[in-house]
This record gives C-alpha cells, structure tokens and sequence, in this order.
C-alpha cells in the first residue's frame, strides 16, 4: 500500500501543491531509496538527511527495503530541502501500512484526515525541523489546495501565520512532527501563532537640512509613483533624500503587502520577526551589479533586483557608472511593470511596478558648477560621462532636477523642515483621490496612465496647451516626456485637492523637466 502526503513548493514566485507518494517493498539484497520526480540536487540529497534524521530519532530503519519516492507532478522540477520531512513521514507512513517485518513497538494506527495535511521543512541530520524559503507562497498554495493545517519549523510559523483559513502547526523535531500527525493537530499543544511583523520607523524626512526644491520633488514623486533623476555633487544630499523616501510612501494595502512579502519570502529576506512586511520596499544595489542580479534569472530562475522593489523603490546611486548594458534593460519593465525571464527550460513573469530613483554627479569629479570646489573635467570627458545614460533611458523618467550643494549655514542650524509623518498624510490624500478616480481601472497611481487616460483624466485649456507646446520646442522634449510632464501635473493638482489642474501646476511640472536640456547638451 502507498502512503501520499502532501507538500508544497514554489515555481517562481507562485507556490503549488507536491504530493509526496511513498512506496516499500522487502528486497533480499541491500536496500536502496530512490527519489523520482525531477528532483534538483537537494531534493537527491534528502535521502542521506531523511535516513540519519530516522536513524538519530530512533525510528525503525530496515535495511533490505527498496523504498521509492515520487514527488508529483512528476514534470515540474522540484527544488530545494523542503521536501525532507514528509519524505520522512510518508516513509515512516509506508513502513506502517506495508511492511511485515514492523516490530510492535514501532506500530502505530495511521489515522483519517491525513489529506488535511500539508507538511514542509528540511531535516538536520540529528531529527531537527529547520526552516526553508517560500514559505509565504506555499502555504498560499496549501490554502488553496483546500489544506486545513500546515506543518513546518518554528522558524516559518509567523511568516506562514498571515495566510488566513489555515493553521499553522510548528514542530521542533522529527518525533514531534509523527507524534501530531497521528494525534491530529486538534489534540497538541499547538497555540495560535501570531502574524503580525514589525515595523521599524527608519529615516524621517525632518533631519534633511535645507534642499527645499528637492524635498518638494520627492513629495511629488511619492504622490505620483514617478521616476526621479537626482544630478548634484557629492555631499549635496542626494543619497540621504532618496533614502527617505520610502518613509513618505503611502501606506500598502493587505493585497500589496502580501505581494511583497511573498517576493522576500522566496528570496530568504524576510525578517526573522515574520508576519508581513510593513514598509514599502527600498532597494539600492551597487553598480557593480550583474544583468542577472537586477532584472533576475540565473540557473534556477529567481527574481532580480527590480522585483524585490516592487511596490517600493529602487535608488541607483552613481547612476552613470552602472553598465550601459544593464541599464538598458530597465527600458522595457519600466513600461511594462513586469520583466519576462526567458530561459531554455522556460520564460517567467515577474511584477516589478516600482518607483526609479537615481543619482548622478554632474561630470566625472563631480564638482562642474560647484561654486565651492573647482572642476577640472575636460568638455569631452562630461559629454562622455553623461552620454552613458541613453535618450531613451532618459525618458522614462518623469522627473530631473538639479540638486545644488547645502549651504553651511543651513548645515549648522537646526532641521527646519517637515516630518516624514506630515508629508506622508498629503501624499496619502493624493493617493486615495486617484484610487477614486481610476476605480475600475487597472492603474494605481498617475505614473500608470496612459497616453489615451491622460486626455481624459488631465484637461488642458488653450493656454496651457500652449505652454506645453512652447516648453516641448524650447527643451526638445520628446512624446515620451510630453506626456510624463501631464502626469507630474496631474499630481500637482491631486496634490492641491484640485479636480482640474491650473497654470501653476503645468509650470511647475514643465520645471521638472528643465535640467534635462542640460543633461542632453
């Protein structure tokens, strides 16, 4: 007789039901255990874990059994050491169903409901449950399979605890983990697992000393979810206003924080605190970083950087030394929102709508218009220098101001300017205003309209038409950036509680983009 228990495991970031299928037979010779089922390295190497976690937990291990695992579907590749404690169990399972030579001692009744079940945790080899990846998207999955208790290391517990309809059941050991399958989950000492992760407060926005014109950028660029140049010289504050920015974000919705949580989750970067991510993610590679490493991929197909920031923010800091290369793949996932990773055993869709913020100096020293330091860059080497970022990288950002270097005076009196709970609250308020407006729609904020939405939502009259049309031939805007500046203004207005924007926000939107020309020459 087989046994079948159930597990789970994760397919990019999409967690799917495995059901573990166990069968043992007496052999005369030397007993083999055998995994089938597209099973990676560690998913091999669980038979030399789960045959010494037995053996070390004083289960009955007989030699002459060919005891054979199907881990199915059996066409998916199946990965990782999550599947080693319900091997162990179904194996134990099968010992108990089919195999004569049990002694009583070791005999136990497998009781019903052993399909309500779903049981995941790697094995240490002395009997120890540790805790495994994606366990977010798995317990989702058990969730959806119709699961009723999820059995997994103490680890996991809080992270799996925010998946509703389902109980989550931590186990320390092997025994531990037979003892409540065959007692029921019922009858432990299993308490209710809390769910609720921690929040850290992080950097406000009232220690930033001067930089008025770039706070206001930032307020606005939260506002709209739009992307953001920054182009100053070292120690203008560029890194520290960035840094900031996640703590004037608006507040993530359950549906966004378990989209994230579910990307950390898979990646190990969940905190150990668990529950659901709270703030809004910040990511900043260094621009040594791999196309790989940012767009996501590799052998085993894993999301990248700009997956990891969905939702959230993704500072490039010395924008201009990253790889042109690598650079250049942003193009297309900052349309689009998702990245398509195409490998030869298949192509996968990750989400990544996340708000580009970058930062660059303004020649290669970094002090070209520094009225402090002298610059001695050639022409050549500054058109060089700013040439490595493409026209049409350019382009795709809405926003590109100069940040000048902070005054001394300012630097020593006293943060004269707003917390990040103030700015927070007006962002907020835009924010809910656009929900309202695009309901029914599939975009979330102003940065997500389209060229046809934009007509319909931002209303221009002759005279801001005009405007527009003079500020587009006077820079050599492109179409792309034409309608980025009507988005920057129509969070202006959102901003100001207007319904229709005025002159005033057109202008200054169009003053988002003045530098630009600067950056082009």
């Amino acid at each position: 007789m087989i046994s079948r228990l159930y597990s789970a495991a994760v397919n990019g970031i999409t967690g799917y039901e495995v059901q573990v299928e166990v069968n043992v037979q007496k052999v005369e010779d030397t007993g083999r255990f055998v995994v089938v089922g597209l099973p990676d390295t560690a998913v091999r190497e669980s038979v030399q874990r789960v045959t010494a976690a037995l053996q070390n937990s004083h289960f009955f291990c007989p030699g002459q059994v060919l005891a054979t695992v199907n881990l199915a579907p059996a066409d998916v590749k199946k990965q990782g050491p999550g599947f080693d404690l319900p091997i162990a169990l179904g194996l134990e399972m099968a010992l108990q169903n089919n195999y004569a030579g049990l002694p009583e001692a070791f005999r136990r009744r497998i009781p019903e409901g052993i399909e309500d079940w779903c049981i995941v945790g790697e094995l240490a080899l002395d009997g120890t449950v540790r805790g495994v990846r994606g366990v977010l998207p798995q317990a989702v999955a058990a969730r959806e399979a119709g699961k009723k208790y999820l059995m997994l290391s103490p680890e996991n517990a809080r992270e799996a605890a925010v998946v509703e309809g389902l109980r989550v059941c931590p186990v320390e050991n092997l025994q531990e983990a037979w003892n409540m399958l065959l007692d029921g989950a019922e009858k432990s000492n299993t308490a209710a697992v809390p769910a609720d992760g921690e929040e850290d407060d992080g950097p406000d926005f009232d220690e930033i000393k001067g930089q008025p014109y770039a706070r206001r950028a930032m307020e606005i660029a939260a506002a709209g979810g739009h992307n953001l140049l920054m182009c100053g010289s070292p120690g203008s504050g560029k890194s520290m206003l960035a840094a900031r920015l996640p703590s004037i974000l608006p507040p993530m919705t359950h549906e966004e924080a378990l989209e994230i949580s579910t990307i950390h989750s898979v990646c190990g970067l969940l905190p150990k605190t668990g529950g659901l991510l709270k703030r809004r993610p910040f990511r900043a590679p260094h621009h040594t970083i791999s196309d790989v490493g940012l767009m996501g991929g590799g052998s085993i197909i894993s999301p990248g950087e700009i997956t990891l920031a969905h939702h959230g923010v993704l500072f490039l800091d010395e924008f201009p030394e990253f790889s042109r290369r690598t650079l250049e793949t942003l193009r297309q996932p900052l349309e689009s929102g998702v990245v398509t990773i195409s490998r030869a055993s298949g192509s996968m869709d990750f989400p990544c709508q996340f708000m580009l913020v970058a930062a660059m100096n303004p020649c290669p020293c970094g002090y070209l218009g520094d009225p402090k330091h002298a610059c001695h860059c050639r022409p050549a080497d500054v058109a060089r220098y700013r040439k490595k970022i493409s026209g049409p990288l350019l382009d795709r950002f809405d926003m590109v101001i100069e940040v000048p270097p902070v005054d001394p005076a300012s630097l020593l009196s006293r943060p004269d300017g707003e917390s990040s709970a103030a700015i927070r609250a007006r962002v907020a308020a835009a924010r809910t205003l656009q929900q309202q407006r695009y309901t029914g729609t599939a975009v979330r904020c102003n940065a997500r309209l389209s060229s046809k939405q934009l007509y319909r939502y931002c209303p221009l009259t002759e005279n801001q038409r005009a405007l527009l049309l003079a500020a587009v031939e006077q820079f050599g805007l492109s179409a792309r950036a034409f309608d980025r500046i009507l988005r920057v203004t129509r969070t202006i207005a959102d901003l100001a509680g207007r319904e229709t924007p005025e002159d005033a926000d057109l202008l200054e939107a169009i003053q988002f983009r003045q530098f630009e020309s600067e950056l082009r020459a």
